[in-house]
């Protein structure tokens, strides 16, 4: 049996009952510093202090109230639209949207919803986020890196027989990757034992290719499809094209056909932007652009003949040794020629003679790149002979940039994709200048030998710092250039417009001067031919005296001539009586009869 004993007490004998409340904090002691303390105060280092009994402090923290956040995707998609309406027809969606305006429904709800606009529109003015607080303080200046670049890799064709790195193409997705074009563009002077291969290179291993591409013939032009990094479309020297899908294998997936392909090599190929991403277009020297799409091979979807005289006359056109085409204008696409002419094309003309809009001359080779600004489309970059060009699409006359004529032939160029100003330029003594129009417009801003060999290719990634330069040997050299050249400057867009519109400007006025001289030439010409043409009458008139008065003085020699004959008979006449006279007398008196007189006389 368990004892339990309870021991009891009465509430009264704890004493009073505590109450526990929230307050604020109370201040009970401010000790203000005593400065003639510090006086007196030696810094003792090292010091321990024994504490045995110290005042109780309370600590007191007080911390805003957390805000978590979080991230989430929006995919934005326009709708609203009733079913029976087409939200792609321009007319229907302007004239649904004009009856909405006009409901009062929708007045009001926007009156609303702009009244809510309107107080967060000035609660983000009243403070403002990008407020320098710190301007007066001294910026320490940064010292300008002079224009550098280094070599990061080197990528060689593994065959015996070398070929020439004849167009680059950067992989879309994170630019890891390098897809090389090797082909011979000697015409018939290609090597027995010459492979077909092109690479896929990663840029990380140098020693073996990724990937090899086998095509039926050699490859001049290699570009990846930016919608699906996986596909590649190449235009071969024999004029096909071809395409590859890099999940089923080095094999290309379809061919063009012999009889509806290029009859020359394939220059360029370009992807156009579209929303199957299926559609191509390619040049070549035949003098035609042919438009594709991969899914179906057989034939072009679309062709042009580059006859300049626009009558579609294929022995007349002019071949294609480049191609330009920007996505923010899709209707407009420019090619170069190898005659040194660009032409400027419009896909959606309803003739082929109006396809071809107008033309720009200034070289006086085969246009090796052409390529627009990315930043300023209207303003394009040309590489040709010596020299390359900048050009405005106001001004068909003349470019209104050009660099100095150089000792090699340059063979490629192209722009920095981040900086407006900067264009590279490759040549054939192996040398890449790079050159910034608002540094220096006659010299490079940096010059580097590559190589020993004629450099044919250049290609610059999206970021502007890693470019490659392909060989005529078939080293591709991958390079990183200093921040500087790759890094947009401070008001470099404004600066760069600035300077474009300002030579566009100088290039109309010498222009219209030119062409006023012209003019002037012309109707002086006109006036000098006027005043032939008068002299040529006087002249006439002359010669008519002239062959007058030589008439007149034939004439007068003619009645001379007879007045002498005519004396020269009287005095033939006269002498021939007076001999008959004679004779008369002297037969008479010798007895000859008047018969044999007469006779005689005859």
């Amino acid at each position: 049996m368990e004892i339990v004993y309870v021991y009891t007490k009465k509430r009264s004998e704890f004493g009073r009952q505590c109450n526990f409340s929230d307050r604020p904090a109370e201040l009970h002691v401010d000790i203000l510093p005593d400065s003639s303390l510090a006086a007196n105060f030696i810094v003792r280092d090292p010091c321990d202090v024994a504490i045995q009994c110290t005042q109780e402090m309370s600590e007191h923290e007080v911390n805003t109230e957390r805000f978590e956040s979080e991230s989430r995707g929006i995919n934005h998609v326009e709708g609203g639209w009733p079913k029976d309406l087409n939200p792609e027809d321009m007319e229907a969606t302007i004239r649904y949207r004009k009856k909405v305006e006009k409901d009062e429904h929708y007045q009001n709800t926007v009156m609303q919803i702009a009244s809510l606009m309107e107080h967060c529109i000035k609660q983000n003015n009243a403070i403002d986020i990008y407020q320098e607080y710190f301007e007066d303080e001294e910026v320490v200046e940064e010292t300008e890196e002079q224009p550098s670049a280094k070599t990061i890799n080197v990528f060689r064709d593994p065959n015996e027989v070398k070929r020439t790195a004849t167009s680059l193409s950067w992989h879309p997705d994170g630019n890891h990757k390098l897809a090389v074009a090797y082909s011979s563009l000697e015409f018939q002077r290609a090597p027995k034992d010459m492979s077909f291969d092109s690479y896929i290179w990663d840029i990380e291993n140098p020693n073996k290719p990724e990937m090899t591409l086998k095509p039926v013939s050699p490859l001049v032009c290699l570009e990846y499809n930016p919608k699906d990094s996986h596909i590649l479309v190449g235009g071969s020297y024999n004029g096909q094209i071809a395409y590859w899908d890099t999940r089923k294998g080095s094999q290309p997936v379809e061919m063009s056909t012999m009889e509806h392909s290029h009859r020359d090599p394939v220059y360029k190929v370009i992807w156009l932007q579209s929303k199957t991403g299926t559609d191509t277009f390619s040049a070549s020297t035949d003098g035609q652009i042919l438009w594709w799409d991969i899914r179906k091979m057989s034939e072009p979807t679309e062709s042009l003949v580059l006859d300049p005289s626009k009558k579609g006359n294929l022995d007349n056109a002019l071949g294609a040794s480049s191609l330009e085409f920007e996505t923010t204008m899709p209707t407009k696409f420019m090619v170069g020629t190898e005659q040194g002419l660009v032409i400027s094309c419009n896909r959606k003309a309803k003739t082929p003679a109006e396809k071809i809009v107008c033309t720009y001359s200034g070289h006086l080779g085969p246009i090796y790149a052409l390529q627009r600004n990315p930043f300023f489309p209207k303003n394009f970059l040309t590489v040709a002979d010596w020299t390359a060009r900048i050009w405005s699409e106001d001004i068909k006359e003349s470019s209104i940039m050009w660099t100095k004529y150089h000792m090699a032939h340059l063979l490629d160029g192209c722009w920095s994709p981040v900086r407006p100003s900067v264009f590279f330029t490759v040549k054939m003594d192996g040398t890449l200048d790079v050159w910034d129009i608002l540094f220096n417009q006659n010299n490079p801003t940096l010059s580097l030998k590559v190589c020993d060999e004629a450099l044919y290719s250049i290609q610059v990634q999206d970021n502007g710092s890693f470019l490659g330069c392909g060989s005529q040997l078939g080293t591709v050299t991958m390079l990183e250039i200093s921040p500087g050249l790759c890094t947009l400057q401070r008001n470099e867009k404004a600066l760069v417009s600035e300077m474009f519109e300002r030579e566009t400007k100088r290039e109309k006025i010498l222009e219209a001067r030119h062409r006023e001289m012209r003019l002037k030439e012309r109707s002086r010409s006109e006036q000098s031919r006027e005043d032939e043409g008068k002299e040529g009458d006087r002249e006439e008139s002359v010669e008519e005296l002239v062959a007058r008065a030589e008439r007149e003085f034939f004439e007068i020699i003619e009645v001379e001539k007879k007045n002498e004959m005519n004396k020269e008979k009287d005095q033939e006449r006269e002498k021939g009586v007076c001999e008959q006279k004679d004779f008369q007398e002297e037969h008479e008196n010798n007895g000859v009869t008047s018969f044999t007189k007469r006779e005689i006389t005859l």
